[in-house]
This record gives C-alpha cells, sequence and structure tokens, in this order.
C-alpha cells in the first residue's frame, strides 16, 4: 500500500520537485516499505525518534528534520541530519552551528517563516531574518549553511488562503535571494505544501513538498519518542 502510495504521488509531482516522505510516529517496518520502493528521503519531528531510526535504517537516507527544534536535542541529529527545515531563531541557528563544528560538519539549514493565520506555527518574520542575516554572529557562523526557507500554510480548506500564503513565502525567498543570496547558487529550496496542499504549493513554487498521511496513511500518536 505505501509503495502504491508513493506511486501515485510521484505522478503528480514534477521532476525538479523533491518529496520528502513524512515519517514521524511511524514505525520502522512502514519506512522499511517505502525504502524499498525506492524512497530516500524521509521528514521527522522529533530529535530522538530520527537518531533511532538512523541507526536501525539505510545509511543511505537523506533525513530532514521539519519540527520544532529545541537546542538541547541538536546533539542527537547533527552527526548525520541532511535539511534541518525549522531554523526559526538566531540563537537556534548558532546552537546548530556550534553542534556542527563538534562533528566536523556544515550542515544545511532552511529559515522558516511564519506565514500561516494561526498563533502555534513557529516562524520568522523578514524584519528578524533581515536581523539574523546581517549580525556579526552570522557571518561567523561556518559549520552552517542556509539553502532557502520553510513556511506552514494555514490549516483549512479555504485553498485561496493557503494559495496566498505560499505565495507570501515564494515573495520571502525571492527577496531573501536578491539581497542577501544573489550570488549563491545553492540557496534555490522552497519547502512548503503537506498532503492536503502539496499540489498548491508545487504550483506556487515549492521545491520540496512534505508528505505524511498520503504515503503512510494516519498518523499514530501513541509513539513515544
Amino acid at each position: 500500500m505505501i509503495k502504491d502510495n508513493l506511486n501515485i504521488i510521484r505522478e503528480t509531482i514534477p521532476s525538479d520537485v523533491t518529496l520528502i516522505a513524512v515519517s514521524k510516529t511511524k514505525p520502522i517496518s512502514d519506512l522499511q516499505e517505502a525504502y524499498e520502493a525506492n524512497q530516500r528521503i524521509f521528514g521527522e519531528n522529533k530529535a530522538l525518534e530520527m537518531r533511532d531510526k538512523y541507526q536501525e535504517l539505510p545509511k543511505d537516507i537523506q533525513w530532514h528534520f521539519i519540527g520544532h527544534l529545541q537546542t538541547n536535542k541538536i546533539k542527537y541529529i547533527a552527526p548525520f541530519v541532511t535539511l534541518i527545515h525549522s531554523i526559526d531563531s538566531a540563537s537556534l541557528l548558532e546552537a546548530v552551528n556550534k553542534e556542527a563544528a563538534k562533528n566536523n560538519r556544515v550542515i544545511n539549514c532552511l529559515l522558516q517563516f511564519h506565514i500561516a493565520q494561526e498563533d502555534t506555527k513557529f516562524g520568522l518574520n523578514m524584519e528578524e531574518a533581515k536581523a539574523l542575516l546581517e549580525s556579526e554572529n552570522f557571518k561567523n557562523f561556518k559549520n552552517i549553511h542556509i539553502v532557502g526557507v520553510m513556511g506552514m500554510a494555514t490549516f483549512t480548506e479555504n485553498m485561496n488562503q493557503v494559495r496566498d500564503e505560499f505565495k507570501t513565502l515564494k515573495n520571502i525567498f525571492e527577496t531573501l535571494k536578491k539581497d542577501y543570496f544573489n550570488n549563491d547558487d545553492t540557496f534555490k529550496e522552497i519547502s512548503m505544501g503537506m498532503s492536503d496542499d502539496y499540489p498548491v504549493a508545487i504550483e506556487e513554487g515549492a521545491t520540496m513538498v512534505r508528505v505524511g498521511s498520503k504515503i503512510f496513511g494516519a498518523r499514530n500518536y501513541s509513539v513515544n519518542s
């Protein structure tokens, strides 16, 4: 079933858009089934759960951290994480840089922006992002690399609202590209869109979509991590 779901979704995603299989709360067996269907990129939102899955699964998997990251948990994923989507403060970025240095790594990161009309969502606003990027601290970070932006739309059936929020993130990306990353070809990622709205996100410029329930089924909240 997971293989069939993946094949259906892949048919709807252009070749230049990255599919992240959101596997949070799912058992190892589900990830293994997706892996056997040639899925190599997985998204998790709990550091300890990601670490445990990394230890058990093949090492050619790319692990994307997509949830709110606590600074005291970075150490568990710093040795192997491929991309952190959820940088929502200067202090978090500094902590990631510190842990990356301990592991002799440069960790790719996305700046997360608050684009939804929901207070429960995390993320920077443009003023905070500019302050971060113009700070002396940022210029001294040698072990992180900002490669794009991420945002989560409002959980609503109003796709016009969702589309507007995705447009906002695309505009933020273009502004940052022009003002701060004009000569950096690796600043190219726009991570937006989930199971219910990823087709709209792709229409509005997403380069990465985070799809969970349409691949693995409903989330299992009983998993401890």
